[in-house]
């Protein structure tokens, strides 16, 4: 499942991951690490939504 940053609109795509936040492809959202941040505008975990 796709999250969305709310504060920035930045699709985290697990299937893509992060890999320049030290994200593998193939991570779901909630195996990321807490201190993880959108690569975007540097909010948290916590301000990410479940797309649709």
């Amino acid at each position: 499942m796709k999250y969305v940053c709310n504060a920035c609109g930045y699709v985290y795509d697990p299937e893509e991951g992060d890999p320049d936040g030290g994200v593998a492809p193939g991570t779901a959202f909630e195996d990321i690490p807490d201190e993880w941040v959108c690569p975007d505008c540097g909010v948290g975990k916590e301000d990410f939504s479940a797309e649709g």
